[in-house]
Formats: structure tokens, sequence, C-alpha cells
């Protein structure tokens, strides 16, 4: 007998360029991602909706987010070469 697999989708809209990063949260409740546009945007879970405005910051391109493994933090790398918390 074989297994169903389970699979949600959604659309999370809220980039205005390519999106370069993104990461669950420790927790699985939230996403967080970081784009071209420069911006991270964090959103809940698959449900997609944008939980902040865009947070910006960066100067050029996000190239990479991560949160911290207690989920109050995320960390984003940019081509601006700043690392920002």
């Amino acid at each position: 007998m074989k297994k169903q697999e389970i699979v949600s989708q959604a659309l999370l809209r809220g980039h205005t360029d390519w999106v370069t990063s993104i990461a669950f949260s420790q927790d699985g409740k939230h996403v967080v991602s970081g784009s071209h546009d420069n911006t991270i945007c964090i959103w809940v879970g698959i449900m997609g909706e944008n939980i902040t405005a865009p947070l910006r910051g960066h100067t050029d391109s996000v190239m990479s987010v991560a949160y911290s493994i207690c989920d109050k933090l995320v960390v984003s790398s940019s081509v601006d070469q700043m690392v920002r918390i």
C-alpha cells in the first residue's frame, strides 16, 4: 500500500524582484524571504500572509536569510557587504 503525500502550496506575493533566499523558522510557523529588491519579508507559514511591511535597510540585493535558533531574530546578508540582524 502506497502512502499518500499531502502537498500544500501558497503563493507569497510581496517582493518586486527575484527572490534569492528563503528560510523556515525552527517552529515552522513563519517563513522569511530575501530578494534582489533589497528587502526582506516575513510570512505566516504557508498561509502566505505577510506579517510585516517589507524590511528595508540593505542597499543592494539580499542574498541570504536565516532564523536564529530561538526564532526571535532574522539575519540577512547582502551584496552591499553588510550583515543585518
